[in-house]
């Protein structure tokens, strides 16, 4: 990996926001094993975001970019919603779309950067919220599935449209009121994660983002098997804590609630055989690979 594409214009770098010159310079590119522990000492999304104090969604936009695995050649599609919000405040190239057709616009880019770049490995990432995903944009999201388009899908699911008010999705709760939605959900939550599998998706997984080793995975096992298979589908549970009456410091346990063994975002996760073939030859070769960088690391030692 390589910084190399990453850079600030030389004529615009002095006006460029200290912030921004930092997120440059001390983001975790052209390192090999990045991951959310780089979190801390890297920056991997400005400090003055637009996003509500406490966001889970702050949390999971750190973990994600900071576990992805080709970051300088990763171009990720984001939709209107909170999501687009952060999008310019990250070091990662992206697009912002028109609302629901964030899978139609990354199906023409992940053929466009195969065409333009051959030979080079470039990943295409989704990201939007539920309102894009499931109720505005559901039918390209499954089009991108039937399709086979090699992709990352990632919904932030926060069970409403929070960035308008509070009005009701498919993705809340039944019985759920809302500031908009003062009725209450009147039928049960879509179960999205289980038409991914019947749609094509060889990766899916359903959880919350408390747990940022957890993040890490799946988000690495999502990009690689999208990469090489086809298309896969990441359903995270990011709580907006404004709209469900929370304080600005109750979103993680709020998840951690929301992802016990019976509730609706315990851990699910599943995974085509073809891509667990995938995964069983990128852990030996990882191991492999860590085995010669001891033995190296021993052999300088001596």
């Amino acid at each position: 990996m390589s910084k190399e594409r990453i850079q600030i214009s030389e004529a615009l770098y002095d006006i460029m926001p200290s912030d921004y010159q930092d997120l440059v310079k001390s983001a975790t590119y052209g390192k090999e094993d990045r991951g959310w522990k780089d979190i801390g000492n890297t920056k991997e999304l400005i400090e003055q975001h637009s996003l509500c104090a406490g966001c889970p969604e702050s949390m999971a936009f750190r973990y994600i970019l900071a576990s992805l695995p080709n970051p300088e050649d990763t171009v990720m599609v984001g939709s209107t919603g909170c999501t687009s919000l952060v999008f310019p405040m990250v070091a990662v190239h992206n697009i912002h779309s028109l609302f629901g057709n964030q899978n139609a616009i990354a199906s023409g880019l992940k053929r466009a950067l195969s065409v333009r770049f051959p030979g080079r490995v470039k990943d295409v990432v989704v990201l939007a919220g539920d309102g894009a995903t499931v109720d505005i944009g559901l039918d390209m999201t499954l089009q991108a599935w039937f399709r086979q388009e090699k992709f990352t899908t990632i919904c932030f699911d926060n069970e409403l449209y929070a960035n308008t008010g509070g009005q009701e999705s498919g993705l809340m709760q039944k019985g759920f009121v809302a500031k908009m939605a003062p009725v209450g959900k009147l039928f049960d939550k879509v179960r999205l994660p289980e038409i991914a599998r019947e749609s094509g998706c060889h990766y899916v997984v359903n959880c919350t983002v408390s747990k940022p080793s957890l993040v890490e995975k799946v988000i690495r096992n999502a990009v690689h098997i999208a990469r090489e298979i086809g298309p896969t589908y990441l359903q995270l549970y990011t709580p907006c804590i404004l709209e469900i009456g929370k304080n600005s410091m109750e979103g993680l346990q709020e998840m951690r609630d929301s992802e016990k063994p019976t509730e609706r975002f315990a851990y699910k996760e599943y995974v085509s055989e073809p891509a667990k073939q995938l995964l069983a030859e990128l852990a030996a070769k990882d191991k492999e690979r860590k085995a010669a960088a001891k033995q190296l690391a021993g052999q300088a030692q001596a």
